[in-house]
């Protein structure tokens, strides 16, 4: 995706599916120690499969969010499958316009620079305390407080801040 796309002008095209494999969905979620209490949002959900695993493993609540349509199709389907409708809902959305502001934990596997330009749209809408773990790519200058290797992936976590 070329920088000179403004983000209101973001389409499916835009953006390349990659899935997470699971061991490191596993280990993401984890890392951000999700519980029953959490609402996870996965930003770029794809398939859906991080929200789906945070609903059946640790009883939390999710919303994923993806601007490809096919893909919530999918996403919903593999709800369904695991019994979670319940517990999980999936938006067709461009997450750089999306509302956000209610999760205790947000997923990303996005490239480098959309994790940099969505950095300052984190900070304004999450509550301090929420956690944020990306899969592959870090956020530039804002330091991660861990990192791991899982699967040859490396897994990253940061708090936002008080204000």
């Amino acid at each position: 995706m070329g920088l000179s796309i403004a983000w209101n002008e973001i389409s499916a095209q835009d953006v390349q599916y990659v899935p997470t494999r699971q061991a490191v969905v596993d280990a993401m979620l984890d890392l951000a120690q999700v519980s029953d209490s959490d609402m996870v949002y996965d930003l770029g959900c794809g398939d859906g499969r991080i929200v789906i695993t945070a609903a059946r493993k640790y009883g939390a609540n999710g919303r994923g969010i993806d601007i490809d349509p096919k893909r919530i199709e999918e996403s919903n389907a593999n709800a369904a499958q695991a019994g979670v409708t319940d517990k999980v809902k999936f938006i067709e959305a461009n997450l750089f316009e999306s509302d956000f502001s209610d999760a205790s934990v947000v997923t990303l596997y996005l490239l480098g620079s959309l994790n940099q330009r969505l950095k300052p749209i984190l900070m304004k809408q999450l509550k301090p305390g929420t956690r944020v773990v990306s899969h592959a790519f870090d956020m530039g200058d804002w330091k991660p407080e861990k990192q791991i290797e899982v699967d040859g992936a490396r897994v990253y976590l940061w708090t936002i801040p008080e204000k």
